[in-house]
């Protein structure tokens, strides 16, 4: 009997895998059915791409007119975050969580959100995490996108074109992958430095047990930290479309990795893989776990939770020797 399980209301059976791009020896097919799982097939990957190229082809207006301030550019760029996000957490909380839609198959927490905990802004979490993702979050996030189209439209941040190096411009995807995994799991240890977690961090921390909307749910000191992850754009040559689809990325998987469950299951079938039970075990024990599966940081730095009983031992020890300093 895994003694892991008896702790979760639903647990995924073996451990968590990571990316086998860095598994030795290597095995050039698990690596290939890993991307293909991004990149082939429906994941928050291609929901993320998919979102960016319809607003860059349908509604986002011309790079040269961010040059100059104005309500009609910089409110469409803030319009194409607002509205994606509160539709697919929206959409995903009324399913999961007030219609039910799946009970709780697949959950990993058996606990419903809170409400009338004062733990939370407005006395309930979900109030509390709808309040600081679109009030702080979404504003942040469009900020600093802001802040990257005015400076390529007045040439100080690389603009590429795909007409000019389509190869380059192809590429430029996965590497902000690899980019945002390596920045988030840098500036998540810093959130974890105990002054900037109680005045920070801690926010994000209330979600224990975690819904859709606590994805992006942040501490508008964290938000400005997080979003640092923009600035890549003053180094990488790229162009809009790249800037939407970071930042979906960077919205969309938050969403369904805090969704809670494992699986999204609709009229009796498995429809999509949601949630991140990696994640999952960092909002339980908080000391493990700060980055992705994408790249094995907290395996090459002590901090990993493989979903074992004897990883959650180690983690609670290693906390416990954390606390003593």
């Amino acid at each position: 009997m895994d003694k892991e399980s008896e702790r979760w209301n639903y647990k995924p059976a073996g451990t968590v895998k990571l990316n086998p791009m860095f598994s030795r020896p290597t095995r050039f097919s698990s690596i290939f059915d890993w991307y293909a799982s991004y990149w082939f097939q429906l994941s928050t990957t291609t929901l993320a791409l998919a979102l960016a190229l319809l607003a860059w082809l349908f509604f986002f207006p011309a790079l040269s007119s961010f040059a100059q301030l104005n309500l009609r550019s910089y409110g469409t760029l803030y319009l194409l975050n607002l509205l994606p996000h509160c539709f697919f957490a929206g959409s995903i909380h009324q399913w999961l969580y007030r219609h039910k839609g799946q009970a709780k198959k697949f959950k990993f927490d058996p606990r419903d959100p809170a409400i009338n905990s004062g733990l939370y802004t407005f006395r309930d979490q979900v109030k509390d995490n709808m309040f600081w993702t679109i009030c702080s979050g979404i504003s942040l996030w469009t900020l600093f996108q802001a802040i990257v189209l005015w400076s390529m439209a007045n040439g100080i941040a690389p603009v590429l074109m795909f007409s000019k190096n389509p190869i380059f411009f192809i590429l430029v995807f996965p590497i902000l992958i690899i980019w945002s995994s390596f920045h988030f799991y840098w500036v998540h240890r810093f959130l974890h430095w105990p002054p900037l977690y109680r005045i920070a961090h801690s926010l994000h921390h209330r979600n224990v047990n975690v819904g859709p909307w606590s994805g992006i749910s942040m501490h508008p000191i964290e938000h400005l930290l997080f979003y640092t992850n923009f600035l890549i754009h003053f180094v990488l040559a790229s162009s809009p479309v790249h800037l939407l689809f970071h930042g979906y990325m960077q919205s969309i998987h938050p969403i369904f990795s805090h969704s809670g469950f494992e699986k999204l299951y609709v009229a009796n079938k498995e429809r999509a893989k949601m949630g991140d039970f990696f994640h999952q075990l960092h909002h339980r024990y908080f000391e493990c776990n700060y980055g992705t599966v994408e790249m094995p940081w907290d395996r090459w730095f002590g901090s990993f939770h493989d979903g074992t009983a004897k990883a959650t031992n180690d983690t609670i020890d290693r906390k416990k020797r954390m606390y003593k300093k």
